[in-house]
């Protein structure tokens, strides 16, 4: 790439507006346009380097998100916190047109001074999101967002409403699991989260069937590829031939490697990360680990290639990739990954199924 960490990093810490740094966010996908038509040229080192642009973007706007509530008189946070990032931002697997998923974890606090810390953590949490929008991040559709109650709250209540969803574990409790197993702190010390994981962790190891109900809500998503060994295309809409590279490809992979690193106690969120760790624990045979790195790799590279549009200032995808974009060889690289993909399902089913 044509650009350093440095030389953005200049740049946006000199934003003194959510306008400036949404400036500065088209500028810098100005900069790596071209690699949407030469797919092979991207790396996993690009890829790390581009989602710690995304990192310095969220970072700026949440400082300037703090500015600008201690110009309107609430004064700077009364407590620590750390502004969490869930799914692709939690797994560093951010594409250049990610959507908010966020949250809030903030320190406990005396009884007389909550309802002033919970306010101030409410009003950061809506200058965060609307300043975000105007960087070009649109807000997440499925309402995990700092705005949303549910995911803005004190360590001791993150921790209450956390053992509520391993008691009670229905699909969306479930689902709710599955997404904090991504958090990571993007912006604070880091220590609630990490606090907060070990918690998580160990709750998880001990808690009767939830692997197999974790597995079940995991596993939903299909490989995209059919029973002859052909790519499956999307049938219907203005999307009909296109190849769902997200839920079809990308997620299955993701999904897979996150429930074996959660029975594992890992902490890592990247998913290559997490394969690596794996394979160190000795719970992953290092031919497999090398099988699904390589599997992985393709696909998300391909995520990048995927089409994406700028509409109303946000950057937005569906994630669907025309099979016209596609090489010869580039289908049948895709085809390899997508049985190592399945591969990934059958082993985490048998496994899981052997231990309940």
């Amino acid at each position: 790439m044509n650009f350093t960490f440095d030389e953005l990093n200049i740049k946006i810490s000199n934003a003194v507006s959510f306008e400036q740094l949404g400036e500065k966010r088209d500028q810098f996908h100005q900069m790596i346009q071209d690699f949407h038509s030469s797919i092979e040229q991207i790396t996993i080192k690009d890829i790390k380097l581009i989602n710690q642009i995304h990192d310095l973007f969220i970072q700026r706007t949440i400082t300037l998100s703090e500015i600008e509530l201690k110009g309107r008189g609430f004064g700077p946070p009364p407590v620590s916190y750390d502004f969490i990032l869930f799914g692709s931002g939690g797994r560093q697997e951010q594409t250049l047109w990610s959507d908010q998923d966020n949250g809030l974890i903030y320190e406990n606090t005396k009884s007389n001074q909550k309802e002033k810390v919970d306010c101030y953590f409410k009003e950061l949490a809506v200058c965060i999101e609307q300043g975000l929008e105007k960087v070009g991040y649109p807000p997440c559709e499925g309402k995990v967002i700092c705005t949303n109650s549910l995911w803005n709250k004190s360590f001791d209540e993150w921790v209450i409403k956390m053992n509520d969803w391993f008691e009670d574990p229905h699909w969306e409790h479930v689902r709710y699991l599955l997404i904090l197993a991504d958090s990571r702190s993007v912006y604070g010390a880091g220590i609630l989260v990490r606090k907060m994981k070990e918690i998580y962790l160990k709750k998880a190891s001990s808690t009767p069937h939830i692997l197999d109900k974790m597995m079940h809500n995991t596993l939903r998503h299909k490989i995209l590829l059919g029973v002859f060994g052909h790519l499956i295309k999307e049938q219907y809409g203005e999307e009909a031939g296109g190849l769902d590279i997200k839920y079809g490809a990308y997620i299955p992979m993701v999904n897979g490697i996150r429930l074996l690193s959660i029975e594992a106690e890992i902490f890592e969120t990247s998913t290559l990360e997490r394969i690596q760790k794996l394979k160190q624990l000795n719970l992953v045979p290092e031919h497999y680990a090398l099988e699904y790195e390589s599997a992985f790799t393709n696909i998300f590279k391909l995520r990048f290639k995927t089409l994406y549009k700028k509409e109303n200032g946000l950057y937005t995808s569906n994630g669907i990739l025309k099979a016209k974009q596609l090489t010869k060889d580039q289908r049948e690289k895709l085809k390899s990954s997508l049985r190592i993909g399945n591969k990934l399902q059958k082993h985490i089913k048998k496994k899981i199924d052997s231990s309940s």
